[in-house]
């Protein structure tokens, strides 16, 4: 993907990773809301109120600030203070990608920690954050979330979802199917009867001072 210069831009652009993850089914119904900025903006669209991100069009979106305020369009979803507070904290973030991914999600629910096993898991996801369960729109949860977004890229909203934050729209997306990817991986090999393969920690190392 592309970035694109134009918040109408980007907006499109999350019509269409909607779209991917329904179809990737890394989210069911309405569940789930996309955000992106461009880069240096205090203003951020956000999916609106009860939409279904594989049914996405423009009009959809509502239009924030960081303080808060809706400048147009419909209801932000329930979850808006979940972005706008990640967008406080990580000028660097120009995209949040929440969505309910169902095996990260079974396994921080049971205990079990998402492993990066491949080259792609520790390239993109990195480390996984986790916050414990609050109600969605809750302060707690958005402000626990943008604490933990200080330390990591992808996180685990206990018994919820997930949260995949990047520079553009394209990178919070690789890395939340990363997460998922990872999760599924860890599953596997849970079912297998292996609990401790990872990605070699001294190539980990090596990978991110490159």
């Amino acid at each position: 993907m592309q970035q694109p210069s134009t918040l109408s831009g980007l907006i499109l652009q999350l019509c269409e990773v909607g779209e991917m993850s329904v179809k990737g089914g890394l989210v069911l119904a309405s569940g789930g809301n996309l955000s992106a900025r461009l880069p240096g903006s205090e203003v951020f669209a956000v999916t609106g109120s009860g939409t279904w991100l594989d049914r996405l069009t423009p009009d959809d979106f509502a239009i924030m600030n960081l303080e808060g305020a809706l400048l147009s369009g419909p209801a932000p979803s329930s979850e808006w203070k979940l972005h706008q507070r990640t967008y406080q904290v990580r000028p660097d973030v120009n995209s949040v990608i929440h969505l309910h991914p169902q095996h990260a999600v079974l396994l921080d629910a049971l205990g079990h920690k998402i492993r990066l096993i491949t080259l792609d898991h520790a390239y993109y996801v990195k480390s996984v954050g986790s916050v414990p369960y609050y109600p969605n729109g809750s302060d707690e949860l958005a402000d626990l979330s943008a604490e933990q977004c200080l330390e990591h890229n992808c996180l685990i909203l206990s018994n919820h979802g997930c949260s995949a934050i990047g520079p553009d729209i394209s990178m919070a997306y690789r890395r939340a199917l990363n997460l998922e990817e990872a999760s599924i991986a860890t599953f596997r090999a849970l079912c297998l009867g292996d609990a401790a393969t990872t990605f070699p920690p001294e190539s980990f190392a090596d990978l991110h001072h490159s």
